[in-house]
């Protein structure tokens, strides 16, 4: 069975983010507005788009969903109409990404008071993190670029470690020379061996994230090196499919509430602009309540938010056990503002204690959370205690990466030596001899004490 695009004709374009004149070819090496040097935005043209109705686009996706019919079978080319319509099949990059699962948090919801609670594993995907849904993208459109005799020398990106996984991941698949740079020591060793393994050229500066990011951007603009952080929108385009596909999953019912962490912001300004768009096809007919969880020590989109977005000013971030998001002046945030006054958004921070204990109660309940997801269930926990959500609201958890990504942090955590935490789930193994009534006894021993005798 095909499942093609039901017409032809579709077209998209760079714009300024902020409205500025002009349009730019999404092959044309441009990452922000010659203007005024805002973010640029795919745009898409909807008159084409419009001609197929509402019905037929969700049984076209739902039909390519997880099928072996290049490229179509990807959570992200599935869309890919709505996403990229200006590659090439043979010049796709695609490693079928996307297609993750939901996961009921029944146990955790429950205590929590809530009845519907969901969490989005984009974790489960082939370098274990939601990148790849817009890595796929953008290195599809370099793909695209060279086989037209563009002269890329390389791609190019700072990272905290999960961008650079994606990106050497999917560069090495496609054959094309990989750079990433990345502060030293505040990646995790599961992060750091992803873009040695694919043979990334692997820089690790004496710096923070946001040093590597002034420094990429003029390797980008002045070494023929493309750019591949979220200010470059093709990434945001791949990212918004996230939202789409919870909307598919749930039979094309929309969420009351989508929670997802924040750092460099491109991930909520993909979340909003994948969900508006459902809403001008008529695919959804409202929209989701989106909140944006920050950490602590690196929160400038929360301090923004305490004054209604009337002031928006970088900060210096500071350690987190959310090294991912450890960011103190976000590319994405003139977008993602855009998007929370649009959705009725929230902004919470939390608090190192709290990060923590958020992942610890989760995994007792099965789940298995990167630090950054924490982030997000500290806030969906602050948020419960002041009954913002009703019991049987649905609500949905970004989960942004797989927990085994951060083992290094899981084991300190049960061991107890996270500075600062006082671990009160910490489980650690118990040595014994190996003698049945020994090991007998001790099983029963820790039964007991940890569920209870059930008398």
């Amino acid at each position: 069975m095909s499942f093609a695009s039901p017409g032809t004709g579709y077209r998209a374009w760079f714009e300024c983010f902020r409205g500025c004149a002009g349009r730019w070819s999404l092959t044309e090496v441009i990452y922000r507005c010659p203007n005024c040097q805002g973010l640029l935005e795919v745009r898409h043209d909807f008159g084409p788009l419009l001609q197929t109705s509402a019905a037929e686009w969700r049984r076209l996706f739902a039909g390519r969903s997880r099928t072996t019919d290049w490229p179509f079978g990807s959570g992200v080319w599935g869309k890919k109409e709505l996403v990229c319509p200006v590659v090439e099949d043979e010049n796709i990059v695609s490693m079928y990404e996307g297609n993750t699962n939901l996961f009921w948090a029944k146990r955790f919801g429950e205590m929590l008071g809530l009845d519907d609670l969901w969490l989005k594993l984009c974790g489960n995907s082939h370098t274990g993190s939601f990148k790849d849904l817009g890595m796929t993208v953008l290195v599809s459109v370099v793909n695209q670029m060279r086989a037209d005799h563009s002269q890329i020398r390389a791609v190019a990106c700072a990272s905290t470690g999960d961008t650079s996984a994606s990106l050497a991941a999917y560069a090495a698949y496609a054959g094309i020379p990989a750079v990433v740079l990345l502060p030293k020591d505040k990646i995790s060793v599961a992060q750091l061996v992803q873009p040695l393994a694919h043979g990334a050229i692997t820089l690790s500066l004496e710096t923070d994230f946001d040093g590597c990011m002034a420094i990429v951007r003029q390797i980008a603009e002045k070494d023929g090196i493309y750019l591949a952080n979220s200010m470059n929108s093709l990434r945001i385009e791949g990212q918004k499919t996230v939202g789409i596909e919870i909307v598919q999953q749930f039979d094309w019912k929309v969420p009351d509430w989508i929670i997802v962490p924040g750092g460099n912001l491109g991930n909520v300004s993909a979340l909003g602009k994948g969900l508006l768009e459902l809403l001008e096809l008529g695919i959804i007919e409202r929209l989701p309540r989106i909140v944006c969880a920050q950490a602590q020590r690196a929160n400038p989109l929360y301090l923004s938010y305490l004054t209604d977005f009337e002031k928006v000013e970088p900060v210096q971030a500071l350690p987190t056990v959310a090294s991912a998001i450890q960011i103190g002046n976000p590319v994405s945030i003139e977008r993602a503002i855009a998007v929370l006054r649009r959705f009725d958004g929230i902004v919470e921070q939390v608090s190192e204690p709290e990060i923590v204990e958020a992942v610890a109660e989760a995994d007792r309940t099965g789940l298995f959370n990167c630090p950054h997801t924490g982030v997000a269930l500290g806030a969906l926990k602050k948020l419960a205690a002041r009954k913002e959500f009703r019991a049987d609201d649905k609500i949905v958890v970004l989960s942004t990466a797989h927990g085994l990504k951060f083992t290094d942090f899981k084991v300190a955590y049960h061991r107890n030596q996270l500075e600062g935490i006082d671990a009160q789930l910490q489980n650690q193994p118990i040595e014994l001899r190996a003698n049945y009534d020994s090991v007998r006894d001790e099983i029963q021993r820790q039964i007991d004490k940890r569920f209870g005798s059930g008398e």
